[in-house]
Order: C-alpha cells, then structure tokens, then sequence
C-alpha cells in the first residue's frame, strides 16, 4: 500500500491538470502560430501555470493499492492485484498461462 500522501498528490496533480488543461491548449496554439517575442510572452504565460498542472507530471497508479509501478491499463490494477483477482474468477476472460 502506497502512503496516503502519495495518492492524495496524485489526486491533487489530477485536478490541476483539469483544471488547466484548456489554458494551456489556448497558450501552446498561440506560441506556434506567434512570431518570436509574441512567443517568448505566451511562453512566460505558460510558466506562470502551476507545475503539476501539467499532463506528463500525472503517473498512472492501482485503484486499490496506489502502486505506481507494475500498472496494466485495462484493468487500472497493478500486477499482484490482477493476478490475485484473475485467480479468484473476478476477472472473466483471464486465466493463468501455462505452457
């Protein structure tokens, strides 16, 4: 299990990243189509925003663990709870490899 604080900033970087997500589309359009000090001005702009609100500070983590690593997508679960969940029948359509 993940320490509270770790989840809780993840939640926190979710929301900023919401939150900012259509100013900072806005700001990176006008960079591309501005001349150069227009655009050093919108890039200023885009620096004022808060850090974590940016979408590659986001890391995807376990629903019910909050472990960082070891993460498959289309489960939203880390590998021992897939793995622990596949075996109980929870998860239809997996089974356990064997060759």
């Amino acid at each position: 299990m993940s320490k509270k604080a770790l989840i809780e900033r993840q939640k926190k970087r979710q929301f900023l990243v919401k939150k900012y997500f259509q100013k900072r589309q806005f700001l990176k359009k006008q960079m591309a189509k501005a001349i150069l000090q227009k655009r050093f001005q919108f890039q200023q702009k885009l620096q004022k925003l808060p850090k974590d609100s940016s979408y590659v500070r986001l890391h995807n983590r376990c629903l019910l663990s909050g472990r960082p690593k070891g993460f498959f997508r289309d489960f939203l679960l880390s590998r021992h709870f897939l793995r622990e969940m596949a075996l109980l029948g929870f998860l239809p359509g997996i089974k356990k490899a064997s060759w």
